[in-house]
């Protein structure tokens, strides 16, 4: 809409069967997306396989660590993972070697920098810390305001990111952890340079037949991005940080939230 109208997100009740039809691509955010309290629910695995049944390639698209994404490429029914806010990619080819593909923005050559910008974080923000999946990154910053205890609220979050800021890095607040790096590029631009070496899909053209899923302030380059973007539940708790909402919204939070997004899209096809 235009500037200063608030969109409602839709219903999934909403979601056209015309657009169904043509979803051959599905987008994921993972934490508080396919999780609840931090564990994958069996409802978001399962939702995951029928994707898969159905010919739909799905990727999860996330702040985790190279190290997370290296096992979510081999062992989870995906097409691929998009890791470290658009860092990295890797996937599994027909032959089941393991594909990695590295954005052109992305610089491993600031790790020193990055990890003194991180002692002055967790100075200045009492309670936060180094993510523990930190030794697994190779190009950001995760500081864990929520993750483990304690638990801050995104007042921190938010002075955390500004942090980032000032020493000159991009940074995004999920629901968990703030991330920072040095390089321009987030989920978005990444999807891209994705799309086009996984597939020769041009996703200017081509964003149609891709939905997008997912939770929170990191999400929303692809939240404005994706026509079919879809939000779980947990994304109203953020509707007054976010510019940008998902054009439909599940009833259920976390992963029971994204089994009901793509039961809604299966059905309609």
């Amino acid at each position: 809409g235009e500037s200063g109208m608030i969109v409602a997100m839709r219903q999934l009740s909403e979601f056209p069967s015309a657009d169904a039809k043509h979803v051959k691509y599905v987008l994921t955010d993972i934490d508080d997306t396919l999780t609840e309290n931090g564990k994958l629910q069996s409802a978001a695995y399962d939702a995951l396989w029928k994707l898969q049944a159905a010919c739909i390639n799905v990727v999860p698209v996330t702040g985790r660590p190279a190290g997370w994404c290296d096992m979510i490429a081999r062992q989870w029914p995906v097409a691929g993972v998009i890791g470290e806010n658009g860092a990295l990619a890797y996937w599994e080819d027909d032959d089941q070697r393991l594909r990695r593909l590295f954005h052109p923005q992305a610089r491993s050559d600031t790790r020193s920098r990055l990890a003194a910008l991180g002692e002055e974080i967790i100075a200045a923000v009492p309670g936060c810390r180094v993510s523990s999946d930190q030794f697994c990154r190779q190009f950001d910053l995760a500081i864990d305001f929520r993750e483990e205890p304690p638990e801050l609220g995104f007042d921190d979050a938010r002075k955390i990111a500004e942090l980032f800021v000032l020493a000159g890095c991009h940074a995004k607040i999920s629901s968990i952890h703030v991330n920072g790096w040095f390089g321009s590029y987030d989920k978005l631009s990444m999807t891209e340079v994705f799309a086009k070496a996984r597939w020769g899909v041009d996703l200017a053209h081509s964003r149609h037949r891709f939905v997008f899923c997912g939770d929170s302030p990191n999400d929303e380059p692809m939240f404005a991005y994706f026509p079919l973007s879809c939000g779980v539940a947990n994304v109203n708790d953020f509707g007054d940080q976010l510019q940008s909402l998902p054009a439909f919204v599940a009833a259920k939070r976390g992963g029971e939230g994204f089994a009901q997004i793509i039961d809604a899209i299966l059905s309609r096809r």
